[in-house]
């Protein structure tokens, strides 16, 4: 409750928004359905998740910081009940809860809708990721008849983890064949990044959205389950996380407010 944010990325031909500011819990209020954090909220109305959005952008990459104010609504198709563990003892839990979604996403500020595809998922744990976790990385990709997930992680004792998944619209989720390794190039950070793809495909990146010491978002083009399809990744290393010049850094992305 000490350190609630809402994160807000957007990416897309007018430049990267980025807003993460974080507060104290006197700036924090919940309910059964409802998440409020200062001026933005996450609600739940039973049918959808509606995220609205009041922030301002950080200086960085926005030299100049910029309010970002509207709505994000996602109305799944299926919820998925029950989680995944990252490790062992259960102290890191994955659950991709709304795997197949609709999006729509309605912003005045700074003047951007449009609507879509969309997946929500939740991490929750009881110890700090770098303490138990080298890396992971993880995608997602649309299906014809659903979504296809992979997550690799890498564990400090050495018992990786290796998940993928196919979930349907009805919310059935399927083990499926784990397909080999794809390497892909590092990021400039020198971020690695690697995936899975059908035996023989391969896939590429096509676009790199956050790059930073320790993370990467990037749009791929891959070939999973079958199909030729778009995929969102994320690479974390947690390494790179701990060493103190990041720690130094992460105030200047993520700043602090005191409510």
């Amino acid at each position: 409750m000490q350190h609630c944010t809402i994160n807000v990325a957007l990416y897309g031909r007018g430049g990267h928004r980025w807003a993460m500011t974080e507060h104290g819990s006197r700036a924090v209020s919940h309910s059964e359905r409802t998440l409020s954090i200062a001026s933005s909220a996450v609600t739940w109305d039973g049918n959808a998740y509606t995220v609205h959005i009041d922030e301002m952008t950080s200086p960085f990459p926005n030299v100049i910081p910029e309010r970002l104010r509207g709505t994000v609504r996602l109305t799944p198709k299926c919820l998925v009940d029950g989680d995944f563990d990252l490790d062992e003892a259960g102290l890191h839990r994955w659950r991709p809860l709304a795997p197949c979604a609709h999006v729509e996403v309605n912003l005045p500020k700074p003047g951007l809708s449009w609507s879509g595809t969309g997946y929500l998922d939740m991490n929750s744990g009881a110890a700090p990721l770098e303490r138990d976790f080298l890396d992971w990385s993880w995608s997602r990709a649309a299906l014809k008849s659903g979504t296809a997930i992979l997550y690799d992680v890498t564990r400090r004792t050495g018992d990786n983890l290796a998940v993928a998944i196919q979930v349907d619209n009805s919310g059935r989720v399927e083990d499926v064949e784990l397909p080999p390794r794809a390497d892909l190039p590092s990021t400039l950070w020198r971020v690695a990044r690697e995936t899975r793809a059908d035996a023989g495909q391969g896939a590429t990146v096509t676009a790199t959205f956050e790059d930073g010491p320790f993370y990467a978002r990037s749009l791929l083009q891959t070939h999973i389950l079958g199909e030729r399809v778009p995929a969102v990744h994320e690479s974390l290393s947690l390494d790179r996380f701990a060493a103190r010049w990041v720690q130094f850094l992460l105030p200047f992305k993520q700043p602090r407010r005191a409510d």
